[in-house]
């Protein structure tokens, strides 16, 4: 069998759909492959900060490593900003949508509203409201998303800080996309 013979999913069998598994299997693995080059696609363009924001987000996963955090935290430090390109103005939940599959609950909740919680450090300076994070105070996840705007996010701008190269992270990502933790999310 090269395809299934259905074409309403309805109408698949067992063995159609235990062949399109077969073919699918390894995908995961290309993934990281995809998400890396997403990632290194944001080289170059900085919207007037010091830091290109390859640099931001190196920067962010240096700063997550050197605090302790466990590698799927670091993992999500470094990608936290992927969706910059395709989606600016809901880029973490962009990023979070490709990582949900593979991380905690509050992995994901975590990169999916870093925006609103970093907007602490700026929203004020448009005249907007830098307490909008205080919506989730009831949030289990509320104080880990303060911790990651706080640590790793907002102080990785610094041109002349130490930051590891992408080397270091790449075994990382490809660890993390692997295997998901969870399927049809």
């Amino acid at each position: 069998m090269e395809t299934v013979d259905f074409i309403h999913m309805a109408d698949g069998t067992r063995e159609e759909y235990e062949f399109i598994a077969r073919c699918e299997e390894g995908r995961d693995a290309g993934l990281a492959a995809t998400v890396l080059g997403m990632l290194a696609n944001l080289a170059g363009s900085t919207f007037g900060y010091k830091v290109d924001r390859l640099t931001h987000s190196l920067q962010s996963a240096t700063l997550a490593l050197r605090d302790g955090a466990d590698e799927e935290q670091v993992v999500c430090a470094l990608l936290h900003d992927i969706g910059d390109d395709f989606a600016p103005h809901n880029h973490g939940q962009f990023a979070a949508a490709i990582l949900r599959p593979y991380v905690s609950d509050e992995n994901h909740w975590v990169v999916a509203h870093h925006g609103v919680f970093q907007g602490y450090y700026y929203f004020h300076h448009y005249d907007g409201d830098r307490h909008a994070r205080d919506k989730f105070k009831d949030n289990p996840y509320y104080d880990a998303c303060v911790r990651f705007c706080e640590r790793w996010d907002q102080r990785a701008f610094d041109p002349d800080y130490d930051t590891l190269p992408l080397e270091t992270f790449e075994p990382m990502v490809r660890r993390l996309f692997a295997e998901p933790k969870q399927k049809f999310v």
